[in-house]
Order: C-alpha cells, then structure tokens, then sequence
C-alpha cells in the first residue's frame, strides 16, 4: 500500500526526492489527507481498496483493450453490411445463384431476410420478376372476387309471367289450366319442380285480361291448339328451369393461377436468402407451373364434356396424374440445376402438349358450333403464348446475344413471366364462354 501511495505522490510531484522528503512532507500529508478521504468515503477496508485499484486498473486495460476491439468490429461491421448488401457480380455468386451467365450484374447474394424481403423497393435482376407476376396475382385475385359475386346470366323462374307476354303475345285463351299443365308435364321433365309455382303466378287470369280478344270458349278443348301452346311454353321455360353449370373447375383453375404467380414472385424475391430456402422456393415455384397448367385444362376436361361423363373423367384423371408426377419430378434435387433448364422448359411443355387432345375431340363432337369455336381459338391463343415462353425461357434470348445488357430489364425470365400471365389471362376468357355456354344449354 506505501509503495502504491509513494508511487502516486511522485507522480504528482515530479520535483520532490527522497533526500528532501522532510521539506516535501506538508504538502504530501496534505495530498495523504485528501486521498485518504476520499478513498475512506468508498471502501471500508484496506485490502478491498489493494483489490480494488488492481481489479479497477486490470478491467480499465481490459475495458480500454474491449472497447477498441469493439470499435473496430462495429466499424468492420458497419463496412460488412455495406459490403454484404451491396449488388454483385455473376463471378461473385455462390454455386446456387448461378444461373444465367448472360446475367452478368445487379445480383442479391445471402441477403438477410428482412432485406430480401424489402428489395423488392430497390432495383436488381429480379425486380421486374418479382413485379410481373405480383401484379399478375393481384388481376387474377380480382377476377376471382368479380367472377364469384356476378350473378349466372340466367332468366329467373320468377319472371316467367312477363316473359309469356313479350314471347307469346298470340297465346290463345285457355280455361282448363290443369289440362296445360298435365300437357307440360309429358313434355317437360323439370315441370315437376314447376307446378306449385305456376299456380301462384295465376296464368288463366293474366292471360284473360291482357288478351281477351284471342279467346273463344271452344279453344281449349281444340286438341290442335292445346298441342302447339305446349310445344312453345316448353320451349321457353326449358332454359328457364335449367341451373347454371357448376363453377368448381373454373374457380379451380383461378386458384392454381393465383398459387403459381405468387410462388414465382416470392421464389424470385426471397432466393437470395440463404442456400436452403433458394431450394425450397424453387420446388414450390415449379409445383406451381404444374398447377397452372393442370387447372387450366380442367376448364377444357369439364365443360367440354359435361354431357359425356366417362371422357370427362378420363381427361381430368389423366391431366391430373401428369401435375402431380410433375411436382414429384420438380422435388428431385438435380431439376433445379441450371443444365436441366431444357429438360424443365421441355416437361412443361409436354404437359401443355397435353391438352391438344380434348381439344380436337371437343371440335369433333360439337362442330361447327359457335361456342366450341370461339373457346378453340382462346385455347389456340393460350397455346402460342405458353409456347412462346417455353421457348424463351430455354433459350435465354434476348441475353444470349448482348451478355450484360438486359440485366435490369427486359431479359428472358421477364419476357417469360408477362407470356404466361398473357396466357392465364387467355384462359380466364375462355373460361367466361364455356362457363356461358353450358349455362344456356346444358348438355
């Protein structure tokens, strides 16, 4: 302790010696004195004191040594993280980034999450990918909403009484009601359904007082007359009493229209994570190629063959088999490898390939119908636009040919994108025909 209070008093005289120490003694008992206070007012115990000052002075180093370590890291960190999310180049890549070598800049690579997930502000390669296909979820998402709340474009049974009087103004008087509606119920089957409500809408008495010039009391014992009012009330309230066309394979492709595009902006978005996630969202983005192109045959499966149940199902069965042996395929680690870019364009094209059988067959049965024409030509379209971005998409054009200069916009896998979401959209339009189609006539 007097070695360490003599080092002390040294240091803050640096004039005093040892030879003078009695000349030096006020001023030194006066420093004592006040260290002595000071030192009392905070330790009780000499020892402690002793422990103290060298536990104090050994963490003062530490603390200084710590401080200028964690300096230096928060500045080695701050200049990582302008580093690590800074756009890189394609050489610069991890293995699973590396994709498309005409690519050559505005790379993302092993983002955090949270900034992967709030680049989709900033502009990079995947920005323009990320955005066609969100959009495309958002219309589709709409369409959904709309087609769900418009009401089927179907007459409703609670009109017929008008509708008798615009389409049969020459409607001769009848009196024996019960004998039209035995007439009715021979030749309308769905007449069944009909009977309580056509007494509630009172038609002897409507037709009596809005044409009573076309009534004779023999008329409705004329067997002639009786025959040819029914043949034309049949013809008119047989689309009246028809239900409209179940909507589940329509509303089924919306959905798998909406899967796919999100999984695809999210895929895009989120891939430069981290190795795993990148291999999840990529089976998930196939997965929801092969959902699209599954779900939109179902519209052609289901409505062109509505009144033929055994192609019906065989069509369904069959496009739904070749989905899921697609998923399976897209789970297999070696189908996200950049050299099976051909055999992916390949396998999604077959499954499009597919659909070209029920569609001939569609024109066989119904041909030269208007609807089933007009549905050809949408599924011709839809065919030209799937095709197209396959084909793109395979090739990697126009990249190919100015490596570098289409890296922000207007590359192969954004061309692609707007080509598929052109080609859902065409489905969606053909969907509205069938859907109208089978509405009015059944099968």
């Amino acid at each position: 302790m007097s070695q360490f209070l003599l080092r002390i008093y040294l240091i803050t005289f640096p004039s005093s010696k040892l030879e003078n120490f009695w000349v030096c003694m006020i001023p030194s008992l006066v420093f004592l004195l006040f260290f002595r206070y000071i030192v009392s007012s905070h330790f009780y115990d000499c020892s402690l004191l002793c422990w103290g000052w060298e536990e104090m002075g050994i963490e003062t180093v530490e603390n200084e040594r710590v401080e200028r370590s964690n300096s230096k890291g928060r500045k080695g960190k701050r200049l990582w993280k302008k580093v690590k999310y800074q756009l890189v180049e394609y050489h610069s890549l991890p293995g699973y980034l590396k994709d498309n070598e005409y690519i050559k800049g505005y790379y993302r690579a092993n983002w955090p999450l949270k900034q992967a997930l709030f680049s989709i502000f900033s502009i990079h390669n995947e920005t323009l990918n990320v955005w066609t296909h969100l959009i495309g979820f958002f219309l589709f998402l709409s369409l959904t909403i709309y087609t769900a709340m418009k009401v089927p474009n179907v007459v409703d049974l609670q009109h017929l009484p008008g509708d008798l009087l615009t389409c049969l103004p020459s409607l001769p008087h009848m009196s024996d009601l019960y004998k039209l509606r035995e007439e009715l119920k021979t030749s309308l089957t769905t007449m069944d359904h009909m009977l309580p409500s056509l007494t509630r809408w009172h038609i002897f008495e409507l037709l009596s007082n809005c044409l009573p010039e076309r009534f004779s009391a023999g008329n409705h014992t004329n067997v002639c007359v009786l025959r040819s009012m029914t043949d034309e009330l049949a013809s008119i309230v047989a689309p009246l009493a028809r239900r409209p066309i179940t909507r589940w394979p329509f509303f089924t492709f919306l959905g798998g229209a909406m899967f796919c595009l999100l999984a695809s902006s999210a895929c895009h978005l989120l891939s430069c994570h981290s190795e795993r996630l990148s291999h999840i969202l990529l089976r998930i983005d196939y997965a929801g190629i092969a959902a699209l192109i599954t779900t939109s045959f179902y519209i052609v499966a289901y409505y062109s063959f509505t009144c033929y149940p055994f192609f019906c199902y065989l069509y369904l069965g069959f496009i739904t088999i070749l989905g899921i042996t697609t998923v399976l395929l897209s789970l297999l680690p070696a189908f996200q490898k950049p050299e099976f870019r051909n055999v992916r364009a390949a396998l999604f094209s077959g499954m499009g390939l597919s659909g070209i059988l029920p569609i001939l067959h569609k024109l066989v049965l119904f041909w030269p119908q208007p609807e089933a024409l007009h549905t050809t030509g949408y599924e011709m379209l839809l065919g030209a636009f799937y095709g197209l971005g396959a084909l793109v998409y395979a090739t990697r054009v126009p990249e190919r040919w100015m490596p570098g200069k289409f890296d922000v916009v207007g590359h192969s896998h954004q061309l692609f994108h707007v080509l598929v979401v052109a080609g859902a959209y065409t489905q969606y339009r053909a969907g509205l025909v069938y859907l109208k189609w089978r509405d009015l006539e059944g099968c």
